[in-house]
């Protein structure tokens, strides 16, 4: 599906071209999933737990401080992006107006991101309720950006500037200096 979608784009993509791809029967396809829907949905929960997970694992390493853990996870995040372009394209791209369905999951994961950022962010400075939802909304969409023009591979090379973007907002703040 992520291939597909890379290539096509959702619409376009039909359950011929699905079972094609995967080399399996229609019914076989019907057999596990209600449609083309589905199987867009199961490849974006399966992309969102297996970028999740790269997050996650990449932030218990880290021992410092939330400014250390959110370099790490926004590291984790260009790196996936880099590696899985397919997947990204899927997620942050195609997910946006694929379905109302599909956009829903896209927003609840934005939401997510949007409360990690906020756990932990020191709060002293006074800043606005809607910081983090600013700060999770541009990432989203510079990412949404470069993986559309087709420059997913080099999404690490954001890292630095993503990273100044999303933490210069607390700087002078608690304890990022």
């Amino acid at each position: 599906m992520a291939e597909l979608t890379a290539e096509k784009g959702y619409e376009a993509t039909k359950i011929a071209d699905l079972v094609k791809r995967a080399g399996v029967a229609r019914k076989t396809l019907y057999d596990n999933f209600d449609g083309k829907e589905e199987v867009f949905l199961a490849t974006f929960d399966a992309a969102v737990e297996e970028v999740s997970g790269r997050i996650e694992t990449a932030v218990a390493t880290i021992d410092g401080d939330w400014q250390q853990r959110v370099e790490a996870a926004l590291g984790a995040l260009l790196e996936w992006v880099a590696e899985r372009p397919a997947l990204a394209r899927l997620c942050v791209v195609e997910a946006v107006s694929a379905t109302p369905a599909a956009s829903t999951r896209y927003e609840e994961t934005v939401q997510r991101c949007v409360e990690s950022l906020r756990h932990g962010a020191p709060t002293e400075a006074g800043l606005p309720a809607t910081t983090e939802e600013t700060l999770v909304g541009g990432v989203a969409w510079i990412l949404h950006q470069r993986i559309r023009r087709g420059g997913a591979e080099q999404a690490s090379e954001l890292w630095p500037e993503l990273t100044d973007f999303v933490l210069s907002p607390y700087q002078g703040v608690g304890n990022l200096t």
